[in-house]
């Protein structure tokens, strides 16, 4: 990455930082895009360049999160079913107790839960990820029905059960490490659970 990337990167970081911020302390609705961009000391122009919608200030990782599952399983490895290659992925997000999987601090769990705007951006969020991981299973299997879908409803399922999981003890002010440990053990019995009908599904070849 070059420079001017990387310089782009930080000033796009620092005014999502900043514009959560005073989402969080504030309201979502009563904060406007002239004094996020007063604050991140850039012009209003600048602010929407980066973040075309309102919303996107906050979910500034959108486009990784709702591409994530399909990655995954488009990167299995060989011998890996779908299934395991999700199982995986998730262990290792709870390992490095990654923000997406709705770890977050009480107020920015209850900036999320008082918005309208952004309860619904994020229901679209997991609508998305579904979709697009979706998509993948289908061109893969070459054809595009009911079962594929009903495939990525089931493995994106317990990212979103645990999701909103995570944010309900984020919001009882449990600490991050007590909410990653209920994750990882919720998410073993939810895993178990889809292992009998997915276990074998999707194996890719050796």
């Amino acid at each position: 990455m070059g420079l001017r990337e990387r310089r782009k990167q930080q000033t796009r970081q620092a005014i999502s930082d900043i514009a959560t911020g005073m989402f969080a302390a504030r309201g979502f609705e009563e904060v406007t895009i002239a004094e996020v961009a007063e604050a991140a000391g850039v012009a209003k122009m600048t602010v929407t360049n980066y973040f075309p919608r309102k919303e996107d200030l906050v979910f500034d990782r959108a486009e990784a999160v709702v591409g994530h599952l399909a990655a995954v399983v488009a990167a299995r490895a060989p011998g890996e079913s779908m299934l395991a290659a999700v199982r995986r992925d998730y262990a290792e997000a709870v390992a490095r107790a990654d923000v997406t999987l709705g770890l977050s601090s009480p107020a920015f769990a209850r900036m999320i839960r008082d918005s309208p705007v952004l309860t619904s951006r994020g229901l679209d969020m997991l609508n998305e990820r579904e979709q697009a991981l979706g998509d993948v299973i289908a061109a893969e299997a070459g054809t595009d029905g009911p079962q594929q879908r009903l495939v990525a409803a089931l493995l994106a399922s317990v990212h979103r059960v645990l999701y909103a999981e995570a944010s309900r003890r984020s919001l009882a002010g449990e600490p991050r490490a007590q909410i990653c440990a209920a994750l990882g053990a919720a998410a073993d019995g939810a895993f178990d659970l889809l292992e009998p009908a997915l276990g074998d599904y999707g194996v890719r070849p050796a």
